[in-house]
């Protein structure tokens, strides 16, 4: 499985986005500011591109993939795209606490440490629907580190398009997200410019 090694802070400040769109509350304190000549049509909307690839830690091949999904599919183009990547189970558990950061998310889903309707999921990219049950495996529950994140995200602020159970190490997917679900910045517009030159 191919990984994505970029620093995350230095990925950060070219693309413009505050570390804690990615869960980590650490910042820079190299100069921020920046030297740049006025950016051609094609480079702002690799940049969008290249910005929403980098915060759902997605590389070329599956995004492309993920845009062709939503071309085929009825409503917005771009709304289905970022539909999609909000749909990925790295991105739910990292939505519902579970884990710091969609690296660290990746990470445990890989581990084995999740399951989907009660049955054990190890992929990352799986794509959830409304009335899929996520939880944390019965022997994981018990672990140092799901307690310790039980604890910090007691009060943690869950999408309405989800439902947490922090009782039981579960979640819900009560409906598909929408738009305005979205907590960062983009411009998926430009994203499908680009893909449909």
């Amino acid at each position: 499985m191919a990984k994505n090694r970029e620093p995350i802070l230095k990925t950060c400040k070219s693309l413009g986005l505050s570390p804690a769109t990615l869960g980590v509350m650490k910042e820079t304190t190299r100069n921020m500011k920046q030297k740049r000549r006025k950016q051609s049509e094609y480079g702002i909307q690799l940049n969008e591109k290249q910005k929403v690839k980098f915060i759902y830690g997605v590389l070329e091949k599956p995004f492309h993939r993920y845009y062709e999904m939503a071309m085929k599919s009825s409503g917005v183009t771009g709304e289905a795209l970022l539909q999609y990547l909000e749909r990925r189970l790295d991105n739910v558990v990292f939505r519902l606490g579970y884990a710091s950061t969609r690296r660290e998310a990746k990470q445990l889903i890989s581990h084995g440490h999740f399951t989907v309707n009660g049955q054990k999921v190890n992929i990352p990219s799986y794509l959830v629907k409304p009335g899929m049950v996520i939880a944390v495996k019965e022997g994981s529950r018990s672990s140092v580190k799901f307690k310790t994140l039980a604890e910090q995200n007691a009060v943690s602020v869950v999408p309405k398009w989800l439902e947490k159970d922090g009782e039981h190490f579960s979640g819900k997917v009560v409906a598909m997200p929408a738009r305005d679900d979205i907590d960062y910045e983009v411009q998926e517009h430009l994203i499908i410019e680009l893909y449909s030159k």
